[in-house]
């Protein structure tokens, strides 16, 4: 027989249950071998009986093993619907579980996580830098005053000059001509000077004798004071071409550089001024001191004082500094650009700077212990104005501010926030108030 321990029967009967059929079945192969050996050995009624009792018991115990095996299929099958159960409310369990993981991530994930910042207290001290219009001390165009030719100029662009130093002559034939004529001029008027008073004298002695009469005096005493003054005017004009040729030679006003030479040998010269067309001959700028002009806005216009130091830089030296004193300032604002015009002085020995150079003055602004500063990426322009995002119990709270001073990546609150406010950094256009958010790294509060 095969052993029916080893595994279960391919009709899915239990190992134990096979185990009792193979019993019965020994039974009944033994209660025929039993008939068998009756039949041979007793007459044919006793086996006749023997097989009826024997037909008997084997019938009674096939019933039995079919009532086993009953019982045996019906805990198997008790069995399977237990564990399909079992599996069936697992199954059910995980998907449940699945579902509210699914619904807790999609929730989780609506909610929007920020970065905040708190804003730091005090304000930051800063400076700001304005652009510097760079003059000479002094600084002078040339201009000739007498008509002619440049003869010889003696300084070219570049050349250090001292004061009273010959610059150009002008070579003016037609003034020389004027002062002739002038100087004959006064001759003539001296000989009717001279005559007019001779008269005038003669005519006095006359009338102590009543030998004229006082009207006739008069009149020679009148014609001497006209011959005079013409006289006297005759020599002023003499003068004052005497004068005008003095301006045929340019002289250096004061000590500096010639920055610019307009004309050349030969040249036509006319006098005039700025407003005559190529009348610049020379132009001469003081440059051991240089005036700087300073447009101050007018939110910083009090922090400006006469005597103060500023700090001067210039993007042609960017290893360098200067050292600026505020001389004086318009006391007025300008109403086309709201700005303060200052004028701080430099120092420049060296030569260092130049005049018409693009300088930067550096006003400091002192730090305010009133206000906060909040990084610039942290606001928000809306139609009913400035805004904050402030997260408060894990909700946004849209914070109207006001801001002071504006320094670049950071700015100045000044009324709006608390210290201890959490601002949201790059607030997005859509954030609206109420919106719930967690921060970053933590639990929205």
């Amino acid at each position: 027989m095969p052993n029916t321990r080893s595994k279960e029967s391919e009709f899915g009967i239990p190992q134990r249950a096979e185990t009792r059929s193979g019993n019965v079945m020994e039974e009944i192969m033994e209660a025929k071998e039993a008939k068998k050996k009756v039949s041979e050995s007793y007459p044919a009624d006793d086996a006749a009986e023997a097989v009826a009792k024997d037909h008997t018991q084997a019938s009674s115990i096939t019933m039995d093993t079919e009532g086993k095996l009953g019982r045996g299929l019906v805990a198997a099958v008790s069995v399977l619907a237990v564990v399909l159960a079992i599996f069936i409310a697992l199954g059910i369990h995980g998907r449940s579980s699945a579902e509210a993981v699914l619904v807790h991530a999609t929730r989780e994930a609506a909610i929007e996580s920020v970065a905040v910042v708190t804003p730091d207290t005090g304000g930051q001290a800063q400076e700001i830098k304005l652009p510097a219009d760079t003059e000479g001390y002094i600084d002078t165009p040339i201009y000739a005053r007498t008509n002619g030719y440049l003869l010889h100029w003696y300084a070219d662009i570049g050349a250090s000059v001292r004061k009273g130093e010959l610059l150009a002559i002008v070579q003016t034939p037609e003034l020389d001509q004027q002062v002739e004529q002038a100087q004959e001029e006064v001759k003539t008027a001296q000989a009717n000077e001279q005559i007019a008073e001779i008269t005038a004298n003669r005519w006095k002695k006359l009338m102590a004798k009543d030998a004229v009469s006082q009207q006739e005096t008069d009149q020679t005493m009148s014609d001497l004071a006209a011959r005079q003054s013409t006289l006297k005017s005759a020599m002023a004009n003499v003068h004052r071409l005497q004068q005008m040729q003095g301006f045929e030679k340019i002289y250096a006003p004061f000590d500096g550089v010639i920055t610019a030479r307009n004309v050349d040998i030969g040249s036509l010269i006319q006098g005039g001024d700025i407003n005559t067309q190529r009348g610049e001959l020379f132009h001469l700028s003081a440059i051991d001191r240089l005036r700087l002009y300073v447009p101050v806005p007018e939110v910083y216009a009090g922090l400006v004082h006469n005597g103060g130091h500023l700090t001067v830089t210039s993007d042609a030296l960017p290893n360098e500094t200067f050292t600026g004193t505020v001389v004086r300032n318009a006391d007025a604002i300008a109403k086309t650009s709201r700005t303060l015009n200052v004028e701080v002085d430099v120092e420049n020995a060296k030569h260092r700077l130049l005049p018409g150079q693009y300088a930067f003055v550096h006003l400091p602004i002192p730090a305010s212990k009133a206000s906060m500063t909040l990084p610039a990426n942290t606001l928000l322009f809306r139609a009913e104005g400035l805004r904050v995002g402030v997260v408060r119990g894990g909700h946004v709270h849209l914070t109207p501010i006001q801001i002071g001073n504006d320094y670049g990546a950071t700015v100045e609150v000044t009324a709006g926030l608390q210290p201890t406010d959490k601002v949201i950094l790059n607030p997005a256009d859509s954030l609206v108030e109420g919106a719930t958010v967690r921060i970053e790294g933590g639990q929205g509060q």
